[in-house]
């Protein structure tokens, strides 16, 4: 009697464990918050064919990471902060989550509303970066992707020189990861040459797209082709990092 009892509180223990290993809960995956600026957003298809660098990025990672692109067209550190787009960012971070940041290119220019003087925009990076730590979060500093400027003689030009060395100067004292997407792109850029380049760019010729019936000449804003090239650069650097993103970056499929 007492062999049976003990064989049926074994048996019972066993179905216990049997039936929380199969209602068990998903592993949660990890969020990459990816905030910022146009040059990074999620496109209206009225836009197209421009297109943010993060729509692309989603595509690289497998099952176990969600990318949620937050980044908003011409915003600035100052007004992501000022229209309450990062806080709702704070109050979602869980541990092991990451946030990427590059701001710089509506920061940068006196003229607009999102002006944000270098100081100011200092102070809004290191806040990104403090609140994410805070909420045991991951921050990764980008330097602002380069606009497509040549000199005269055919060299690319670094746009963003001051903004882009205040993000390398608070990636070192703050030590964060940085992923110094200015000078990739530059490198990029000088590689293709003037001409080639304009691939990259949502440029098209009067009557080519009907979103564009009059044509476009943009050197800031990417195409498909120009928004991969730049995602690819950032995955590049996640590598080098050896970012614990690495271990959920789809692996290609190898024929046999």
């Amino acid at each position: 009697m007492e062999m049976t009892y003990k064989n049926y509180i074994k048996g019972s223990a066993a179905l216990v464990l049997l039936i929380l290993f199969a209602f068990r809960l998903p592993e949660r995956k990890i969020r990459v918050y990816l905030i910022g600026d146009s040059t990074i957003s999620i496109k209206q298809t009225t836009a197209y064919p421009e297109t943010g660098w993060g729509m692309p990025f989603v595509n690289f990672f497998d099952a176990g990471v969600q990318i949620e692109n937050r980044a908003q067209n011409g915003r600035s550190t100052k007004t992501f902060v000022a229209e309450n787009r990062w806080q709702p960012v704070v109050d979602s971070l869980q541990k092991g989550d990451y946030v990427f940041i590059q701001f710089g290119h509506n920061d940068e220019v006196p003229t607009k509303a999102s002006y944000t003087p270098i100081g100011d925009y200092r102070n809004y990076l290191i806040k990104f970066i403090s609140e994410t730590k805070s909420k045991g979060g991951n921050p990764v500093l980008i330097t602002p992707v380069s606009r497509r400027k040549f000199d005269a003689n055919g060299t690319a030009l670094d746009t963003h020189q001051e903004y882009a060395a205040m993000v390398r100067n608070i990636a070192g004292e703050q030590h964060v990861p940085l992923i110094d997407l200015d000078q990739k792109s530059i490198a990029l850029l000088q590689k293709l040459g003037v001409e080639n380049s304009k691939m990259l760019f949502n440029q098209l010729q009067p009557g080519e797209h009907p979103n564009y019936p009059e044509g476009k000449i943009d050197d800031t804003h990417f195409n498909e082709l120009g928004a991969r090239e730049m995602a690819q650069l950032v995955l590049k650097e996640i590598h080098v990092l050896n970012l614990d993103l690495v271990n959920h970056i789809v692996k290609p499929v190898v024929k046999k």
